[in-house]
C-alpha cells in the first residue's frame, strides 16, 4: 500500500508542474499596475505569459537568473518617427528602442503617414520588425493628398475624399488619426474640418492624437490649443491623445498648471483625455517649423524659396521670423541637430550667424534656402516638465527623431534622472506609465502588464545602472542597463545584446 501512495503521490506532483519554454527566476516584478515590488518568478509558455508567482513546480525549458534586478512589462512609446526605420531593410530591428526595453511603438504621429495603411502593415509582417508596431492615419497627408499645399477651405467634394480617405485607412488597421495642427499643411485645417475626418475614425473606434495647433504663443496659444483639442473630443465623440506635452517657451512657461486643470475637468466632465511626454527639456524640430511663418509655407518649398528672395515679401517674413524666434527663447536656444550642411552640426543658430556676421533669421533663411536643418530647442521649463510628468494620464513617450537623443534614451533616461536622481516620481509610477497605462488608452489587447494569459513582452532591468547615454552631442548612443528583453515570448535582447530577433508584430485597432 505505501509504495502505491508514493506512486500516486509523485504522479500528482508531476501533473501538477508546469511546463514553460523560457522562466525568468528571481527578480523584483513589477508589474505595471503601479503597485510596489514584490519577489516573483515569470514563466513564458509561446507567446504568453503563464506564470506571475512561485516557480516551485514549473520545468522550464530555460532559465534565467534576474536576481537582483527589477521584471516588468515592455515600454510601450505611444509616439514615434520609427515609420522609415521599420520599412527600411537595415533598421527594421528597431534596436534603439529594444535597447532602452521598449517592445512596441506607435508611428505615423504629427498628422504624417502614408496614405495607404493597409500595404504598410502588409510589408512590416512580410519582412518581419524588431518590435510590435501600431500606425495612425495623418490628418495633413490626407489633406495633402487632396488639396497639395493649399491653405483654403475644402470644398464639400473634397471633405468627402478625405473622410473617404481616412475610413479605408482605419478598415485597413490603422489605431486612429493622429494631427500636425502646427505644422503645414495640417495648420490650414480649421476645427470644424479636423472634427469632420475625427468622427470617421470615431466611427471605427479609434483615437485622437494631437500635435496640438500651438504648444507656445504662436497662434492661440497654449491653453487655446487643449481647449480645441478638448472640443474635438466632445463634438467627434472620440478619445484624445496630447503628443508631447509641454509648455513651449518662455511666454508660457508655468502654464502647465492651468493646463492641468483643462484636462482634470474635461476628463471629470466624462471625457477620454490623455497625453505623452518626453524628458528633456529641448523639443525637435527644424528651423522651417520653428520659424517660418506658415502663410509662408503655402505652396509648399518651393513657393517658400520664392518668398525668401521676394522684396515685396522678405521684410514681413524677417519681421514674423523674429517674433518666432523670441517665443523659442532666442537664437541661443536652437541647436543644429541634423541637415546637408554638415559644418553647421552642433553649433547654435547664434554662434553660426555671429560667424556670419549677419542676423540670426538672416543665418536661418541661408539654412533653409541651403535645404533646412533639424534643430534641437531649448524651449522648456524643468517645473512644468515635473508637474506634467507627475498626472497620472500622463505616459512616455519618445518622439524620437534622428539627432535628439531622445530617440535612444527617453525611457532609461525617465528612470535615471526622474526617479533615481530627482525622485519626483517613483520607479512603480514610472513604469506604469510606460506600460498599463499606454495600453490601455490605445486598446492594446492583453499587453501592459505582468499578468497569466496576456503577451509576453517583458524586460528586465538593474534599476541602479539603467541609463540614456545619448547626448545632443552624440544622439544615436546605445541605451545600458537593459539586460532582456522578450518580445512576444522571444528573445530580443539578452545580456544587454540584440539577438537579431525579429519577433514585433503590427497591431491593429
Amino acid at each position: 500500500m505505501k509504495t502505491v501512495f508514493v506512486f500516486f503521490a509523485l504522479a500528482a506532483v508531476a501533473l501538477a508542474q508546469i511546463q514553460v519554454d523560457l522562466l525568468l527566476r528571481g527578480g523584483q516584478v513589477i508589474d505595471g499596475s503601479g503597485t510596489n515590488a514584490v519577489m516573483a518568478d515569470v514563466g513564458i509558455r509561446g507567446d504568453r505569459i503563464v506564470l506571475v508567482g512561485d516557480s516551485t513546480n514549473v520545468r522550464a525549458a530555460r532559465t534565467l537568473d534576474v536576481t537582483g534586478l527589477i521584471v516588468s512589462p515592455g515600454f510601450i512609446d505611444p509616439h514615434t518617427h520609427t515609420l522609415e526605420d521599420l520599412s527600411d531593410s537595415a533598421k527594421k530591428t528597431n534596436e534603439g528602442y529594444l535597447m532602452q526595453g521598449v517592445t512596441t511603438v506607435v508611428t505615423g504621429n504629427d498628422g504624417n503617414s502614408p496614405i495607404q495603411t493597409g500595404a504598410t502593415l502588409a510589408k512590416w509582417n512580410q519582412q518581419g520588425i524588431g518590435t510590435n508596431a501600431a500606425l495612425y492615419i495623418g490628418q495633413g497627408s490626407v489633406r495633402r493628398e487632396i488639396m497639395g499645399m493649399s491653405d483654403a477651405a475644402p470644398t464639400r467634394q473634397q471633405v468627402t475624399a478625405m473622410k473617404a480617405l481616412v475610413e479605408k485607412s482605419m478598415k485597413d488597421g490603422a489605431l486612429g488619426m493622429s494631427t500636425g495642427l502646427y505644422y503645414a499643411p495640417g495648420s490650414y485645417a480649421k476645427t470644424e474640418e479636423v472634427i469632420e475626418l475625427a468622427k470617421v475614425a470615431a466611427a471605427a473606434h479609434g483615437i485622437y492624437d494631437s500635435h496640438m495647433r500651438d504648444e507656445g504663443s504662436y497662434t492661440i496659444g497654449l491653453l487655446g490649443s487643449i481647449r480645441e483639442t478638448i472640443r474635438i473630443a466632445r463634438e467627434a465623440k472620440i478619445p484624445v491623445h496630447i503628443s508631447h506635452i509641454k509648455a513651449l517657451g518662455p511666454d508660457v512657461w508655468g502654464q502647465s498648471t492651468q493646463a492641468i486643470e483643462l484636462v482634470r475637468q474635461a476628463r471629470a466632465a466624462g471625457l477620454e483625455v490623455t497625453a505623452d511626454q518626453y524628458p528633456y527639456n529641448a523639443s525637435g524640430s527644424s528651423v522651417t517649423a520653428s520659424l517660418v511663418p506658415r502663410w509662408a509655407e503655402v505652396g509648399g518649398n518651393p513657393a517658400l524659396l520664392a518668398r525668401i528672395t521676394d522684396g515685396a515679401v522678405r521684410p514681413r517674413l524677417m519681421a514674423e521670423m523674429e517674433q518666432n524666434l523670441k517665443r523659442r527663447g532666442g537664437a541661443d536656444s536652437l541647436l543644429i541637430i541634423s541637415g546637408r550642411d554638415q559644418t553647421l552640426l552642433g553649433k547654435r543658430l547664434l554662434a553660426i550667424a555671429t560667424e556670419k556676421k549677419e542676423s540670426p533669421v538672416e543665418a536661418a533663411l541661408e539654412i533653409i534656402q541651403g535645404g533646412g536643418a533639424g534643430v534641437a530647442s531649448f524651449n522648456m521649463s524643468d517645473q512644468d516638465i515635473a508637474n506634467f510628468m507627475k498626472q497620472d494620464w500622463v505616459m512616455t513617450g519618445s518622439d524620437g527623431s534622428e539627432g535628439h537623443p531622445r530617440k535612444y534614451g527617453t525611457f532609461p533616461r525617465k528612470i535615471r534622472v526622474y526617479v533615481n536622481e530627482q525622485k519626483i516620481i517613483t520607479l512603480p509610477f514610472a513604469i506604469h506609465s510606460s506600460t498599463a497605462l499606454t495600453a490601455q488608452t490605445f486598446h492594446f489587447a492583453e499587453r501592459g502588464l505582468l499578468k497569466q494569459g496576456y503577451f509576453a513582452d517583458v524586460i528586465a532591468f538593474d534599476p541602479a545602472t539603467v541609463a540614456d547615454r545619448a547626448t545632443y552631442e552624440h544622439p544615436d548612443v546605445l541605451a545600458t542597463g537593459i539586460k532582456y528583453v522578450i518580445v512576444n515570448g522571444k528573445l530580443a535582447v539578452e545580456d544587454g545584446k540584440y539577438s537579431g530577433a525579429l519577433a514585433g508584430r503590427t497591431l491593429h485597432r
